[in-house]
């Protein structure tokens, strides 16, 4: 490729370019090309001809059989780039299996690619362009400090730069996969799905502030370093997604490699973070069991404090826990003696960890295990280990909490859960009070709908027209408050909307709305 020696001799010659980093081809050239360029190599220059070997698998159909036109099971790949493009394309196989796995091709990998990743990469882009616009943001401003920033703009940016870390270390150790995982986990699971979701307020309300300032730099910075990430990987959206952030013709491809500043990277607010969406998916997991709208608000949940560093970090991110799962209230439970609730738990071993681990004596410290009680179970969940003497005469062996599955059982009026250590216990008894809250959340997202579907824009103030039987007009009126400022609604009128659809808000209450722009 580099047209030696006809051309860029100096450059071989000196070993600037050569031995080659790495080499990519199927396995079948093992005693093919991979063996003739080392010959080659060594007869001419005496040296390899490469320091690394990308051996690519086979790409097979989707049930693991090798494509063939006797099966007629081949995917045409010019087809498929056509349909689905090229970046979303790859970022499936890269992100699916190892380059030198085999990988088992299913354009419903790519669909979901496109859903999950790259459609939620395109609507983070479009929710920062929207307000940008709106409060004139143009990425010009003065810099706000990371350690003057909000504590979810400071957790975020950590993250990022955690990220940063791996993919620069991924990509040298020429692991694709891993680096196109991290990126994806953390442009759904994290940017998306938990900042720009806890910091959308900032966004809405009010005129340009340090706060809301810090929030559009913030989102800006994770996407620009995303997009340069992600371009070996995704060349044509990334290109155009950094185009976009930088309102420069200047493409991703010459943009400078992001670099990780460990000044930025705080562990422990990243492990309290990590404990808040791990309490909050709990949480929202046992609201869809039981058939609980999030908009519904709950009273409390318990949590039992494994210590007193767990605790600490619980009430730093009390606020945000209770704002994503819609409760009112956290409650603490340092003593299982102080509780009015008493949560039962067993332990069930996982036998497909502890085989692997304990061979032969899985069984008897499988019944070792199943025998802790509640206390053995706690210093287990607290301490992720504990040791146990099974009745084989073959003394203690240390269990680890990912050998086991802890259990617990739902007590009247509460429902538990208890995953990674951590356990909780929801209340899900509703008083008038709640109720009527959830009842109002109900027509603020019906009004939303609305407003949406007349084309109306997220600034426009409106006149909110409510037409409900007394008894629900009653109860919605005592957040009254509330569903103005969250419809910008400047009047909220009663009456009669003769012909006007019913929209439901829950079970038996119906009202019809009419939505009217302020002028």
């Amino acid at each position: 490729q580099w047209h030696y020696p006809f051309e860029n001799k100096e450059k071989i010659d000196a070993g600037q370019a050569y031995p080659a980093d790495f080499i990519a081809e199927g396995v079948d050239q093992t005693r093919g090309w991979f063996y003739t360029l080392h010959a080659i190599a060594t007869m001419v220059f005496d040296s390899v001809a490469y320091k690394n070997v990308v051996s690519n698998g086979l790409v097979l159909d989707k049930k693991g059989q090798k494509m063939s036109k006797r099966l007629g099971n081949g995917v045409d790949p010019f087809a498929t780039l056509e349909q689905y493009g090229p970046d979303a394309t790859r970022w499936y196989m890269i992100s699916n299996a190892q380059p030198w796995d085999n990988l088992k091709f299913d354009t419903e990998g790519i669909v979901e690619v496109q859903r999950k990743f790259f459609g939620t990469l395109h609507n983070t882009y479009n929710f920062l362009a929207l307000y940008a616009a709106i409060d004139g943001f143009t990425g010009d401003e003065p810099f706000i400090p990371v350690a003057n920033r909000p504590e979810i703009d400071r957790w975020v940016l950590s993250r990022l730069h955690s990220l940063i870390q791996q993919v620069d270390t991924g990509y040298g150790e020429l692991e694709p996969t891993r680096v196109a995982r991290a990126i994806q986990s953390f442009a759904i699971d994290e940017l998306s799905n938990w900042h720009v979701r806890l910091s959308r307020r900032r966004f809405w309300k009010g005129s340009m502030s340090a706060e809301k300032l810090s929030a559009y730099q913030t989102l800006h910075e994770c996407l620009r370093a995303v997009a340069v990430m992600a371009s070996p990987i995704a060349p044509f959206y990334a290109d155009q997604l950094h185009r976009d952030l930088t309102g420069s013709e200047e493409s991703v491809h010459l943009a400078t490699f992001p670099t990780s500043d460990a000044s930025v990277i705080d562990v422990e607010l990243e492990a309290r973070m990590a404990l808040a969406q791990q309490i909050s998916s709990q949480v929202l997991s046992l609201r869809k069991r039981e058939g609980i709208r999030v908009r519904q608000p709950l009273r409390r949940i318990l949590l039992p404090a494994l210590g007193d560093r767990v605790a600490e970090r619980i009430e730093k991110v009390d606020a945000i826990i209770r704002s994503e799962v819609n409760i009112k209230e956290i409650t603490l439970i340092r003593d299982a003696g102080d509780s009015e609730v008493t949560i039962v738990k067993k332990v069930k071993p996982d036998f497909k960890a502890m085989g692997p681990r304990f061979g032969k004596r899985m069984k008897a410290i499988a019944a070792a295990v199943s025998a802790l009680d509640a206390d053995s179970i706690a210093l287990l969940e607290k301490d992720g280990s504990i040791e146990v003497d099974p009745q084989d005469g073959q003394g203690i062996a240390q269990v680890d909490l990912a050998d086991v599955e802890v259990l617990t059982e739902d007590i009247p009026g509460w429902l538990v859960s208890s995953a990674g250590g951590v356990t909780v216990a929801l209340d899900i008894t509703l008083d008038d009070s709640l109720r009527a809250e959830g009842l109002a959340r109900e027509l603020v997202n019906r009004v939303q709908n609305e407003r949406k579907d007349a084309g109306l824009e997220v600034t426009d103030r409106i006149e909110l027209v409510v037409s409900a039987a007394p008894e629900i007009e009653s109860v919605l009126k005592e957040n009254l408050a509330y569903i103005a400022q969250e419809t910008l609604a400047d009047e909220v009128l009663w009456k009669e909307l003769r012909g006007g659809e019913q929209i439901q808000l829950s079970e038996g209450a119906t009202v019809a709305l009419a939505v009217t722009k302020k002028h």
